[in-house]
């Protein structure tokens, strides 16, 4: 029996596949997922034999992100909301300071911290018309689950200021023309085996020579996670005690504009 609940792990040969699994809640970041994500990691960083990882989804959407029920337990409980936030810091770090090459095959949507942690990867594979973004403020919370670290290592400060601040989303063929998006294809049923070439191709090398690159290449990941990732976060915890994130789930939830109080 697989030990997985939100994800699937398959290996074959020199590379993993990471796949999450839960289209029925839109591959969601909860709990539940910021466990596995981080334990898989882990398992994959110690395994030998794994010199590759691609990083997939089940679904018409790679993550939907954060769920509203976590926020309002959030919300409710700092004991609930310290956890959170501990458990949201410690999966941020497997993914910025995973020691093997990470290739994305975002074939699907990814919003909130499913955005930020694709950011994180060596590679992303990508077709013109999916679309990621970091709504966070659009809930009434600070980006602080990687978005302040992840989007201006990715695309520099200015162009993470716009995108951050407002929530707006980003096509794959935007990132594409940024850099953002490594590799684009025409259609999203092409990603998955364009990302496993990609991922087949980087454990095909020396594996002293690549790992140790990607070693180097995070420090200088680490140092803006060291810098911003722990203020971001608990600023986060701030926002989740305020009015304006019950507000902006109601809003949510019963589509309608939010009437925002600032407290």
């Amino acid at each position: 029996m697989s030990p997985w609940t939100a994800l699937q792990l398959t290996i074959t040969g020199r590379v993993a596949e990471v796949r999450l699994s839960r289209p029925e809640v839109m591959n969601r970041v909860d709990m539940l997922l910021h466990r596995e994500l981080t334990d898989v990691l882990h398992l994959l960083a110690a395994d030998e034999q794994v010199l590759a990882v691609v990083l997939c989804s089940t679904g018409r959407v790679f993550s939907a992100g954060g769920d509203t029920s976590v926020m309002l337990e959030a919300a409710a409980s700092i004991t609930h909301r310290l956890t959170l936030l501990d458990e949201g810091r410690q999966l941020f770090r497997a993914f910025a300071d995973f020691p093997k090459p990470l290739v994305v095959a975002l074939a699907g949507n990814a919003y909130g911290l499913g955005s930020s942690l694709i950011l994180t990867a060596d590679a992303i594979v990508s077709s013109p018309a999916v679309e990621f973004s970091d709504p966070h403020v659009q809930m009434g919370l600070v980006a602080g689950d990687g978005g302040t670290v992840a989007w201006p290592s990715a695309m520099g400060m200015v162009r993470a200021k716009r995108h951050l601040l407002t929530g707006d989303p980003m096509t794959a063929a935007e990132a594409y023309r940024m850099g953002i998006v490594t590799d684009l294809v025409d259609q999203p049923e092409q990603v998955l085996a364009a990302a496993h070439a990609v991922a087949q191709k980087m454990a095909s090398l020396p594996p002293l020579a690549v790992q140790l690159t990607k070693r180097a290449l995070n420090k200088v990941m680490m140092a803006r996670v060291d810098e911003a990732l722990d203020l971001s976060m608990y600023l986060e915890g701030v926002t989740f005690g305020s009015e304006d994130l019950l507000e902006a789930v109601a809003a949510f939830k019963e589509k309608r504009k939010g009437v925002w109080k600032g407290r």
